[in-house]
């Protein structure tokens, strides 16, 4: 039903499905704030925002681009999961522009006060956030709402920030609390989709082990990592958050070597979504070196930010876009080289923290990564998401017929 409508729907393409002009816009936001951030990081140019610059960053990246990425995935899913009607048309473009106005709300709340910024910022998530509520119950899939009730606690956590920056001149906990929510999310939903896309791969193309389902083990996991994520809240730089946080980062590379990722390296499109993984128990035993004084934070905050959040967005937006516009799920020349940029990335800014001689030239070095990373896929897969995917393939390099 949801994909009959979805085929006949008679507008701009764009607009056909929630991922098309979610995960285009996002990916030239997240490419454009990076690219404005890095003169702001130096003093070399400013915006009318009532957030710190650092904060502004921040925002921007964790409660603005993440969301729409999240939105995209979500109301792109929610049809599969409850075999209702998706989003689309009209509805669909004034949640994006409700998205819209949250981004120039930030940007200019210098000027039009932080109270309306707030408002205008936190109505997006609050509309994902009852949409999303009401389809679910209304399919009665109550196995996917804590999904759902993960990113109401992301929208508790923007307006924690909006209150935090204003009242304490920064954010702080805030900060922390949008990060949690965000690794719980990849810890859930990375760890369905994970191993089912890699046991339907190796099933058709690599016979032999195959990746270990979704099971107790991986709900013990994710239980024990909102338990430190909560910790490292409250006391990030505790000794004994320390010790919790290097325990979980352990439990998470067994349940990443359970899926058999070593296998799919015939299929980038497939490997990427493993590597991005790899860098959640990554940023766990990071911050347990910070929580014993051996590093600073922000090595594992950037390992899970521009790592585990910035090469799984991308991994999973190119495979949505491949996949549900009806193209072969292989990874392009060009899909690849953007694969290439953000696992650059991911390292260099990690890398810029934890040898600081090195720093300014590491900190270029990922912001054009980065950049290079997100205005790719615009520039990649802004024509199949837009609608006409014979430019899109032909930049891509890519075959034309599903596999």
């Amino acid at each position: 039903m949801a994909g009959a409508r979805s085929r006949n729907f008679q507008g701009w393409p764009l607009f056909a499905n929630s991922f098309r002009p979610f995960f285009l816009l996002a990916a030239i936001q997240a490419g454009l704030s990076i690219l404005v951030w890095l003169p702001m990081f130096y003093g070399e140019l400013s915006v009318a925002s009532a957030f710190a610059p650092r904060d502004w960053h921040v925002h921007e990246m964790l409660y603005g681009f993440l969301p729409a990425v999240i939105t995209g995935f979500l109301f792109t899913a929610i049809p599969n999961w409850t075999g209702r009607l998706p989003i689309q048309g009209t509805s669909l473009g004034a949640l994006l522009l409700v998205w819209l106005g949250g981004r120039a709300a930030v940007v200019l709340s210098a000027g039009i006060g932080w109270e309306v910024a707030l408002v205008v910022d936190a109505a997006f998530l609050a509309l994902v956030v009852a949409a999303a509520t009401r389809e679910i119950i209304a399919g009665g899939n109550w196995r996917n709402l804590p999904v759902v009730v993960l990113v109401l606690l992301l929208l508790s956590g923007n307006v924690a920030f909006h209150l935090e920056a204003h009242y304490e001149g920064a954010a702080d906990v805030s900060i922390r609390v949008g990060i949690g929510i965000v690794m719980l999310l990849i810890s859930l939903i990375g760890g369905r989709i994970i191993p089912s896309f890699t046991r339907n791969w190796l099933v058709k193309f690599n016979p032999g082990r195959l990746p270990v389902p979704f099971g107790r083990f991986d709900g013990a996991v994710i239980g024990l990592s909102a338990l430190a994520l909560i910790a490292w809240i409250v006391a990030p730089l505790n000794t004994i958050v320390g010790v919790v946080m290097a325990l979980v980062g352990i439990l998470h590379l067994v349940r990443i070597a359970r899926w058999a990722g070593d296998r799919t390296t015939q299929e980038r499109l497939l490997l990427i979504l493993h590597v991005g993984y790899a860098f959640v128990p990554v940023g766990f035993l990071l911050n347990a070196l910070a929580g014993f004084g051996a590093l600073p934070p922000s090595a594992g905050i950037h390992a899970w930010m521009t790592g585990a959040a910035g090469v799984m967005t991308l991994a999973v937006m190119t495979r949505a876009s491949l996949g549900h516009t009806g193209q072969a799920l292989t990874a392009s020349p060009a899909t690849q080289g953007i694969y290439v940029a953000i696992i650059v990335a991911a390292l260099a800014r990690v890398a810029a923290v934890v040898l600081p001689a090195h720093s300014d030239v590491l900190l270029h070095v990922a912001a054009c990564g980065w950049i290079v990373a997100f205005l790719g896929f615009a520039a990649a897969f802004g024509p199949l998401l837009a609608g006409n995917p014979r430019r899109a393939l032909a930049i891509m390099g890519a075959p034309a017929a599903a596999r």
